[in-house]
């Protein structure tokens, strides 16, 4: 008799389909991935208490913006503080101390590194002799003291060990004074008008309060600011990542001036709105609330992705203030960024100042030309970012209403499925396969990594779980 091949693919669509689905975890399967999985990372992986972006799978590789050595951590996202709050997350899960101790290993190698001005920088390094030491408040660094809001560097170590002095309930003096200065430090860094710089060594100047407007000079071939980052700054979501501190050291601390100065936050931002048919906002301002260059291919106009970031901003500082004045600005900027919208439903990074036509770069070595032309784009930067208006607009009208955020349930399958890919070592490796990485590592495709954000974010998501089969 012949084979029947369709017979057997009968019988295959006939089986039940939960018989190839991942099977749901219990809570003490759980847990217990999560100690296996917390427990290599905290004892074979960390450093001096902290973490970079990305390991080879023997460890003897480390990654963060570029090759690290055995003796420096990151604290940009994704690296040391992003792990210890996940730390923190699973020990408020499940109780075991062992959670909050390696929280509290992990925060003391960030006070280690917190520079005299207060903040951190990028990275931290406990070489002596180290090529990227900085000016440590312990004394035991040396070089530059600039305390750095990019991309969250500042704002996230604060966040964190503002929980971890909460979970330790303010016992630990190194830790508990290491938050207090770096507050302190952050909102002598609040301009008069609300605005925090990218960077800092000092308290800032006094600068007079205006509001946004566009440049009386030749903006193109005029008014480039070599230490741009003293100057006003939203780029790469700098006030999103404060407000978010500010609310928390109010939370945590009851200090009403941690209200205040999210208040004056929220004021800047107002302030920082474009004129009418442009209602977006820019990267970066000069002190008279005019958009100014930054890097060589960072030109003034108004900013698709910095204008979704701050009308986010302004919705966070409303309902944490109860003052809808916040709001007020989003209706006519949401406006401004659907007229905007390029052909394939994108938004441009920039928008020529006035004229509003998208603007790009061309590139030929060092040196960079202004364009309108969108075919020759330089690879090494975002020239356009997704739209989120969708999101936005349903997030707006949700805080007019005054309904509370909904929280998604943790999918048991998907809990499941992270627990499965847990390896014998209690890794979680992750095979590379094209997708843009932070700190852009040089894997080759197919190659295998540990990494620092998909060890946190499975943690958070089992910690998740765990708290949702217990209620």
């Amino acid at each position: 008799m012949r084979d029947k091949p369709w017979l057997l693919l009968v019988v295959i669509y006939l089986l039940p389909c939960q018989s190839w689905a991942v099977e749901p975890v219990s809570r003490d399967q759980a847990v217990t991935a999560m100690k296996q999985a917390a427990t290599y990372y905290r004892e074979q992986v960390a450093s001096h208490g902290g973490y970079v972006y990305y390991y080879s799978p023997d460890l003897l590789q480390r990654w963060g913006e570029g090759p690290a050595t055995a003796d420096q951590i990151w604290v940009q996202p994704p690296g040391t503080p992003t792990v210890g709050m996940a730390y923190l997350r699973a020990y408020r899960a499940t109780g075991d101390r062992f959670y909050l101790e390696a929280a509290t290993d992990t925060a003391k190698a960030l006070v280690y590194g917190q520079l005299r001005s207060g903040g951190w920088t990028n990275c931290i390094d406990f070489d002596p002799h180290g090529k990227r030491l900085a000016e440590y408040r312990n004394g035991h660094g040396a070089g530059k003291n600039y305390s750095s809001l990019d991309d969250g560097q500042t704002q996230s170590a604060i966040l964190f060990l503002m929980h971890v002095d909460e979970a330790l309930q303010f016992k630990n003096e190194a830790i508990h004074e290491s938050v207090q200065v770096a507050l302190t430090s952050l909102l002598e860094a609040q301009f008069p008008c609300g605005a925090f710089p990218q960077v800092w060594q000092a308290p800032v100047s006094e600068q007079p309060v205006k509001r946004a407007n566009y440049p009386d000079y030749d903006w193109r071939t005029e008014g480039r600011i070599k230490e741009y980052w003293n100057y006003y700054t939203l780029n790469d979501n700098v006030c999103g990542y404060v407000a978010e501190v500010l609310i928390a050291a109010h939370r945590i601390y009851g200090d009403a001036k941690y209200l205040e100065a999210l208040k004056q936050l929220g004021d800047f931002l107002i302030l920082a709105q474009m004129p009418a048919s442009q209602q977006g906002w820019a990267q970066q301002y000069n002190y008279q609330m005019q958009p100014i260059w930054a890097r060589a291919f960072e030109p003034p106009g108004v900013s698709g992705d910095e204008s979704q970031e701050t009308i986010s901003t302004l919705m966070v500082i409303a309902e944490a203030t109860g003052e809808t004045k916040y709001l007020q600005p989003l209706p006519p900027a949401l406006a401004y960024l659907e007229r905007s919208l390029l052909p394939n439903g994108q938004l441009a990074r920039y928008y020529e100042l006035q004229t509003n036509r998208p603007l790009y770069m061309t590139r030929r070595g060092k040196s960079y030309q202004l364009t309108y032309d969108d075919t020759k784009l330089p690879s090494h930067y975002g020239w356009k970012t997704e739209s989120r208006l969708p999101e936005l607009k349903a997030e707006f009208q949700r805080v007019l209403n005054g309904t509370a955020r909904r929280v998604s349930a943790v999918d048991a399958e998907k809990a499941g499925s992270v627990v499965e890919q847990l390896d014998e070592k209690g890794r979680w490796l992750t095979t590379f396969d094209g997708e843009p990485l932070v700190g852009q590592p040089k894997f080759a495709s197919g190659e295998k990594y540990l990494s620092s954000q998909v060890f946190s974010q499975n943690l958070e998501l089992l910690s998740r779980y765990v708290e949702q089969l217990a209620n």
